[in-house]
């Protein structure tokens, strides 16, 4: 398969051939032996250029063939990886085309069916959590917390996504590569728009983000530091304003610490007839999840809220595209990135395995299952 600048090379020297053959051919008797010489020479030159062609693919297609394998190797490795190792094959993935491929999509989602069912059981309902339910903790799971009317109250009656499978899905990372990638404009056109950990989206980085949003999670860490544990209630409130009726997704049950501030949101928004929903993670997906990865070579102590939502957008879309996903300090050109696009403030260190985590997207997308943007978007 050629490249796309390989597809347009050869249609350029195939449209100045026949043009070129057009204007000589009727001269053509009274040319003689002159032009009959340019023109095997112009057939002679079209020729030798789509075997340049052809052979430049065939190249490109071995070449891109080989990146699994190099990734793999990567992957494996016992010592450190090295960040530029990454950089290296990334800059030959860039180069590759990528073309959805849709048998290795629904097997890749049939994997994470049967593991997870995500449409069934991501969030916590009535329907799937009925009412005197023990449930346990994701993380601390020999603690458990009853779920009494107080709580079940609380739930959707059953999964919310009412308009599932949404066709176009896009899931924003909040990495420094989106600063100046001007990829909001595109971002704002997908079907339905997944965030991380309440972002800000407006002003001027809308330019590079996007707004919408449909789903945005929400770290309870940052209801207990940024927000005070929602002593900073009119600041919260403005923020989150800024994702219209998105729904809000928090871990309230991944540790008991969590349970306190994400129900706070829940009534916080409650009593000030907020436009936005409150959802809780099912604490038995996340779990379930956390080891399909695990299988799959993503050891990390907890995933990170990137894959996690990734994973549930592949069931409940039928294309995903992620935006922001960067663990790295340089772009491929060697120019610095800050870890987010807002501040540069690093996760804990052996909390999450970022670059383990980033080979599987890098898998996903020569795959032809996710398409990952990797630098600015065409404007």
């Amino acid at each position: 398969m050629c490249s796309p600048f390989g597809w347009a090379i050869l249609t350029w020297s195939l449209v100045t051939l026949v043009t070129l053959l057009g204007l000589l051919i009727s001269p053509l008797l009274s040319c003689g032996n002159l032009c009959t010489t340019l023109i095997l020479s112009l057939w002679s030159s079209y020729f030798h250029v789509n075997q340049l062609l052809s052979v430049k693919s065939l190249q490109l297609t071995e070449k891109c063939k080989n990146l699994q394998s190099d990734l793999n190797s990567l992957f494996n490795r016992t010592k450190r990886q090295k960040e530029d190792d990454y950089l290296q094959i990334i800059t030959d993935i860039q180069n590759c085309p990528w073309k959805r491929q849709a048998e290795e999509y629904e097997n890749f989602r049939a994997k994470l069916t049967s593991c997870c069912d995500a449409i069934q059981n991501f969030v916590v309902s009535q329907n799937n959590t009925p009412v005197g339910t023990n449930m346990s903790y994701e993380v601390e799971s020999k603690r458990t917390i009853p779920i009494g009317e107080n709580i079940f109250h609380m739930l959707p009656a059953s999964q919310p996504f009412v308009e599932y499978p949404y066709n176009q899905c896009a899931v924003v990372g909040n990495g420094g590569i989106l600063n100046n990638s001007l990829c909001g404009a595109e971002i704002d056109k997908f079907d339905f728009v997944f965030r991380c950990n309440i972002p800000p989206t407006n002003g001027n980085v809308s330019k590079d983000v996007g707004s919408k949003t449909n789903l945005v999670t929400i770290n309870p860490s940052i209801i207990m530091l940024k927000y005070q544990n929602l002593k900073k209630k009119a600041e919260f409130l403005q923020d989150i304003a800024t994702y219209g009726d998105a729904f809000l997704l928090l871990p309230a049950f991944s540790y008991r610490a969590n349970t306190g501030p994400s129900l706070k949101v829940y009534h916080t928004l409650r009593e000030s007839k907020a436009r936005q929903k409150v959802l809780f993670f099912h604490p038995k997906y996340l779990k379930q999840l956390g080891l399909f990865w695990r299988t799959k070579g993503v050891d990390a102590y907890r995933l990170s809220t990137g894959l996690m939502i990734a994973s549930v957008a592949v069931e409940m879309c039928e294309n995903v595209k992620l935006y922001g996903f960067w663990p790295f300090s340089k772009t491929v050109e060697n120019t610095p990135v800050s870890h987010h696009y807002y501040d540069n403030q690093l996760p804990k260190r052996g909390f999450h395995k970022m670059p383990k985590e980033y080979s599987q997207f890098l898998h996903l997308h020569m795959k032809g299952i996710i398409k990952l943007q990797f630098g600015k978007c065409e404007t």
